[in-house]
């Protein structure tokens, strides 16, 4: 009998807390889910939006993500909190440092999931997540890179230029009406990076409240082709149930669209 998978289903996954050691020495907590019974045929190594704003491993598009996609997938699912951010699973050691330090952070999970032979690393950064992909993310162990809702606030041109000279393919979800950086402005700045793909999403907000699963299907699309798309909706085996009102405290309300005081951001004008 099918299942319709909701927002708190949990779908059979091998599902493992770790660790993450920085180069300036912190320790970080995170986790991976693989598929059950085979090995992932792709890896998402998740960076999460502004941590002063309610960001973390935990927020909903990652952890749907992390509930989901092994199985749907064939995904592993790489997520874990920034220097300084705190969720269910604990709270990694630092302070929050800007998108400075954080340049640590990056290259710890990139190298956890060398170090473990994950293969085909794809970052997905969301909000804060992707100036910490763009100035930190184009590395030889990672294949390609998502960004949702990318504000362009820490990163810098030059920033750019880097992920335009690997050729490394880069994909940037932006919604339609996001407070930051809508779809003709990032047009426009990403056309720096010539293979680029800039995806305006109709509707969207930028924290995609209700579009999840649209975020996911673009992600599936780009990292393992070979799985259809859009991914089921219902669900014939086992599922578990997720406690969400362990985020009660993180709602829409925490990580309101803001604008964050900056050396680096710059808003529409």
């Amino acid at each position: 009998m099918s299942t319709r998978i909701r927002a708190s289903s949990i779908l059979p996954g091998r599902r493992e807390d770790i660790e993450l050691h920085t180069a300036d020495g912190l320790t970080l907590v995170g986790e991976l889910a693989r598929p059950l019974d085979r090995e992932p045929v792709g890896t998402l190594v998740c960076l999460h939006p502004l941590p002063t704003h309610g960001g973390m491993m935990d927020s909903h598009v990652f952890r749907k993500a992390a509930w989901r996609l092994p199985a749907l997938a064939d995904l592993a699912v790489l997520r874990f909190n920034t220097r300084g951010t705190s969720s269910v699973r604990g709270t990694s050691e630092g302070t929050f440092d800007a998108a400075v330090g954080e340049r640590f952070d990056v290259a710890a999970a990139i190298e956890y999931a060398e170090f473990h032979e994950l293969p085909n690393i794809w970052l997905v950064g969301w909000s804060f997540g992707t100036d910490l992909v763009l100035k930190y993310g184009c590395d030889p162990a990672v294949a390609g890179a998502i960004l949702l809702s990318p504000p362009l606030r820490f990163s810098q041109p030059e920033d750019l230029t880097v992920w335009a000279e690997s050729g490394r393919p880069l994909t940037a979800l932006v919604p339609e009406f996001d407070d930051y950086l809508r779809p003709e402005e990032a047009r426009q700045r990403f056309a720096a990076v010539p293979q680029a793909e800039v995806v305006g999403v109709p509707g969207a907000k930028h924290l995609w409240v209700g579009d999840a699963e649209t975020v996911l299907n673009e992600i599936v699309s780009r990292v393992n082709p070979a799985v259809p798309v859009p991914l089921p909706t219902t669900w014939d085996g086992p599922m578990e149930t997720g406690d969400a009102s362990a985020y009660a405290d993180r709602t829409v309300a925490a990580f309101a669209d803001t604008p964050v005081a900056g050396p680096e951001q710059r808003r529409a004008g």
